[in-house]
């Protein structure tokens, strides 16, 4: 979504109009679940860490400045939350990736051979990737597969774009390790 499209929603908000955040909500919300689930690893808590965004974005809107894209803004909220959760269980973050999304995002397939091939990849990768570090895992998830650039994930995870880049480059030859021992292990 544009930020002009949603701009329009957020002053309907500011101006009172609870149902116009409920078109916000419905726009990102498996946005901010997928994050969540990730990094808490367990569903339930993963709709608490949602809902409890979606409070803070609620609270926080009028002090939207339009900086950044509006998604990016509501990104680093529910990282931020994310990681509160994580650290009031005393635990360190962990991610579950790669899932499916929903029908809307897959693509037609041929055959079940087809299918079968993808989804062995997928939970290849799912399976390599657990192997990471969190915050490696969390950046190759946000670049990769929510198709954030490394500005947008910069204020996600407020670290610069050059840490970031060098993160990403560092976490994709650990994930490309990891996929190769997995690989000649089979063969």
């Amino acid at each position: 979504m544009s930020l002009q499209q949603d701009q329009h929603y957020i002053d309907q908000v500011i101006k009172g109009d609870i149902n116009a955040f409920s078109v916000l909500v419905d726009r990102y919300k498996h946005m901010v679940y997928t994050l969540a689930v990730r990094m808490v690893r367990n569903n339930e808590e993963a709709e608490e860490v949602a809902q409890d965004t979606f409070l803070k974005v609620y609270k926080a809107l009028p002090s939207f400045k339009g900086d950044s894209k509006f998604s990016t803004w509501v990104y680093k909220i529910a990282y931020n939350r994310s990681l509160d959760y994580v650290k009031k269980l005393s635990r360190m973050p962990e991610t579950t990736l790669i899932e499916e999304y929903g029908e809307h995002n897959r693509t037609n397939l041929k055959t079940v051979l087809d299918q079968f091939e993808i989804d062995t990849r997928k939970e290849t990768i799912k399976s390599a990737m657990q192997e990471l570090p969190a915050d490696y895992a969390t950046i190759l998830t946000l670049h990769y597969f929510e198709e954030l650039s490394l500005k947008e994930i910069s204020k996600v995870m407020d670290a610069s774009p050059d840490t970031l880049k060098v993160k990403l480059f560092r976490a994709r030859k650990r994930l490309g390790g990891i996929l190769k021992d997995r690989l000649q292990e089979k063969i």
